[in-house]
C-alpha cells in the first residue's frame, strides 16, 4: 500500500478530532479539501508500446477559495499494471523464451520471473468548480489543469529467487525507468454537499509526459537510450472527499 494513501487515510481518520466545531458549516466559507482518489487510465502515444491498461491510488490536498471557487493544491498518484508489451529481458532468455536460473537449487532450471507496470505521479494543480446549483454552489463542473513529475518502469521480480542475472543492480538494467515532466487535466463533476453528508467528484482524466530513459545503461539494447518519448495516458478518475471549512475569522473550522 503506498506511503501517499496510508498518510491521507490517517487524514481522514483524525479529521473530525481535529476540528474545532462540528456545526454544519456555510458552503460559502473557504475550505481545504483532503481527498482519495481511484483510477483507471489506457496509454497511448510512446507508453502504449510498453504497457497496457493500468490502475491508480492517490491522493490530493486542495484548497477551495469562497469567493469564486478557485482551487489550488498538490496531488500524488502510484500507478500499477499487469500488462507489460515490452520483454525487457528477451536477449538474456533461451531460445524457448524462458530464464534459467543459475543460483542456488534451481540453478540450471526454469526461473519464475514476472514483468509488471509501476509508475507514479506527483505535482500541482489549479482549476475551478463551475456550479450548477443556486442552492448548493459547491456542487457543478470540475476543472483542473496541472503540472509535475510522471516516473514509470517495468517491475521485474523473480519469485523464484534464483536468477541472479536480474539481482541487485543488474535488474537496473533491464527496468527502463523513465521519468519526465507531465502536464494534466481533469474535467467532471464535483459535489460538496451542505449538510456533509456526501462529498465526492468523477471525470476524465488526461496526461501527456515528456520522458528519457534515466538509466546509464540499457542492458536489453546493450547500448545508452536517450531516446525523447511522449507518454500520453487517458482515463476516468473517481474521488472521495473531506472537506474541512474555514470560518470567517479564520480560526473557526468546521468537518
Amino acid at each position: 500500500m503506498s506511503r501517499t494513501f496510508i498518510l491521507l487515510f490517517l487524514i481522514f481518520l483524525c479529521s473530525p478530532i481535529c476540528s474545532i466545531a462540528q456545526s454544519s458549516p456555510n458552503n460559502a466559507y473557504n475550505a481545504i479539501l483532503f481527498n482519495v482518489s481511484y483510477g483507471f487510465h489506457l496509454p497511448n502515444a510512446d507508453l502504449s508500446d510498453r504497457f497496457g491498461s493500468n490502475f491508480s491510488i492517490g491522493g490530493s490536498i486542495e484548497y477551495l477559495t469562497e469567493k469564486g471557487n478557485w482551487m489550488l493544491g498538490i496531488k500524488g498518484n502510484n500507478l500499477f499494471g499487469q500488462n507489460v508489451k515490452e520483454d525487457v529481458l528477451a536477449s538474456i532468455r533461451s531460445s524457448d523464451g524462458f530464464l534459467i536460473g543459475n543460483s542456488g537449487a534451481g540453478a540450471g532450471r526454469f526461473a519464475l520471473v514476472v514483468l509488471r507496470e509501476r509508475g507514479f505521479y506527483v505535482g500541482g494543480l489549479i482549476g475551478k468548480l463551475f456550479s450548477l446549483s443556486k442552492k448548493n454552489k459547491r456542487a457543478g463542473i470540475r476543472a483542473t489543469i496541472g503540472a509535475g513529475l510522471l516516473q514509470h518502469k517495468v517491475r521485474i521480480q523473480d519469485e523464484s529467487g534464483t536468477a541472479q542475472q536480474i539481482a541487485g543492480d543488474y535488474k537496473k538494467g533491464y527496468d527502463q525507468l523513465s521519468n519526465g515532466l507531465a502536464l494534466e487535466q481533469f474535467i467532471g463533476y464535483q459535489y460538496l454537499s451542505i449538510n456533509r453528508g456526501t462529498n465526492f467528484f468523477a471525470g476524465f482524466e488526461f496526461t501527456q509526459a515528456f520522458t528519457q530513459n534515466r538509466r546509464n545503461r540499457n542492458f536489453a539494447t546493450r547500448t545508452t537510450d536517450n531516446t525523447k518519448r511522449i507518454d500520453v495516458l487517458t482515463g476516468f478518475r473517481i474521488g472521495w472527499t473531506i472537506p474541512i471549512y474555514v470560518g470567517e475569522k479564520g480560526e473557526d473550522l468546521f468537518y
